[in-house]
């Protein structure tokens, strides 16, 4: 419609920005806004039309970002308070991608900080709301991603995933959520949490969205050590037809004890319908899946304790006011600048590094990581897709967990094992238990996304 003059660019971003206008002040979903940003991206789109260059294939779509990848000449806070003043020196891969395809960034989300949670609660700048109910959490760490588009105040976010940092809110949300396989989106730009576990991902209302962005921020980045050189797919080419080809796993260990009951009777239902469909669905086994949110809780506080170490208060961010020596700098800088949930992994991370420990906690987590990976690529040989809850409960109220960390991580028990296998995995919402939205887990195997999109949307449109 923009490129056949049927609809203005102003026209199309304008519904967008009125309920950024209308509704952030309640939700908190976004951190920065900045409408004369918007004016210069918008000026330069309608050059381009008036030119008839209009090739992009998101021309004219507007998107929002997690606050934690860099946009050259805005803030990048990563929801800390130790980077409140930072602004990005240089744009992340991803967002190159997107401007030259034609979109029109809206403004950073808010998020845990350092993307560390499941419940957006642990940012500088307050929670996050979930638009389907306020008085409960959105889920974390993209949480803010995730309830902007669910509030309609953009079609498209990015997000990271972690452990589960975008499945987790999206299914709260009521939104689809994608986490790619590791290496098939740049992480160039993205803050780092954990290095090996980290993945820039996407928000949409519906899976064909979810195609078109991924072909866009997809492909190899040699600015990105662990980018893998592999040609992307046209997502958007929905081949398969017919739920009766597809073969789909229930992992038994996901259907235990933990789970809730009303949610898995939304679940079963979703299951029984396609099945009536024809599709075939069998029982598989993830048998290391009881160890890995032991093994993750371990690798992901490592390697955020070497990437935080970064933030002493000597090259960018805040710096404590409080010092009389170098060793107080540092000391304070971080005591000052980093929340309790931060600082609780950073600990974490430096225990299980430190001499004496590495074997007994580090380099076991990484073995039972090997067997993690073992699992599903032996449940690829039997199954297309693998289908999933993906978190144990619905949304839980503002405070029901905040005293309680590990009750927290076990938010995170069924999106953990698929970061550390790094496969793709993406959240798809089948059902409401009142007002609030349920959504199941699909899993595929590595750089088979177009297979898991496909299957997602015969599942989307049942």
């Amino acid at each position: 419609k923009i490129t056949s003059g049927e609809l203005t660019i102003r026209e199309n971003i304008s519904g967008y920005l009125d309920n950024i206008k209308s509704k952030n002040g309640d939700i908190n979903a976004l951190i920065s806004f900045d409408e004369n940003y918007i004016e210069t991206q918008v000026k330069v789109l309608e050059e381009k039309l008036s030119n008839g260059d209009t090739n992009g294939k998101l021309f004219g779509v507007p998107i929002i970002i997690k606050d934690n990848i860099n946009i050259k000449g805005t803030k990048t806070t990563c929801g800390s308070k130790i980077l409140e003043s930072y602004q990005s020196v240089y744009d992340a891969t991803v967002i190159e991608k997107l401007v030259a395809e034609g979109c029109i960034i809206l403004g950073k989300s808010n998020m845990d900080e350092f993307a560390m949670g499941s419940s957006n609660e642990t940012s500088y700048y307050g929670n996050v709301k979930n638009p389907l109910d306020t008085d409960r959490v959105p889920g974390g760490s993209s949480g803010g991603s995730a309830a902007a588009v669910a509030a309609g105040m953009a079609p498209i976010a990015l997000g990271s995933d972690t452990g589960g940092s975008i499945r987790q809110p999206a299914a709260n949300c009521g939104v689809v959520g994608l986490k790619p396989t590791y290496g098939r989106v740049s992480r160039f730009g993205l803050v780092a949490f954990a290095s090996s576990l980290d993945q820039i991902g996407t928000f949409t209302s519906n899976v064909e969205d979810t195609a078109y962005v991924l072909e866009v921020i997809s492909g190899y980045d040699a600015k990105d050590s662990t980018s893998v050189e592999k040609d992307v797919d046209a997502y958007s080419d929905f081949e398969i037809k017919d739920l009766s080809t597809v073969k789909v796993g229930m992992p038994k260990e996901f259907f235990a004890e933990g789970l809730n009951p009303e949610v898995r009777k939304v679940i079963d239902a979703k299951i029984e319908t396609i099945k009536a469909k024809g599709c075939e669905v069998v029982e598989v086994s993830l048998p290391h899946s009881d160890y890995a949110v032991s093994a993750y809780y371990i690798l992901a506080t490592a390697e955020a304790s070497s990437n935080l170490s970064r933030y002493d208060g000597v090259k960018f961010g805040y710096r404590s006011e409080k010092t009389n020596n170098l060793t107080e700098m540092y000391t304070n800088t971080k005591e000052e600048g980093f929340g309790e949930e931060v600082k609780r992994r950073i600990m974490l991370g430096t225990y299980v590094l430190s001499a004496g420990y590495y074997d007994a906690y580090f380099l076991k987590a990484q073995k039972v990581r090997t067997l993690v990976k073992k699992d599903f690529s032996d449940a690829f040989d039997k199954v297309d897709v693998i289908i999933s809850p993906v978190t144990p409960d619905l949304p839980f109220k503002f405070g029901e967990k905040s005293d309680d960390p590990l009750a927290m991580y076990l938010e995170d028990i069924y999106t953990i094992s698929t970061n550390l296998a790094g496969i793709p995995g993406m959240s798809i919402p089948v059902g409401n238990i009142g007002d609030l939205s349920v959504g199941i887990q699909l899993l595929g195997n590595h750089f088979d996304e177009k297979k898991l999109l496909n299957i997602a949307k015969l599942i989307e449109e049942e």
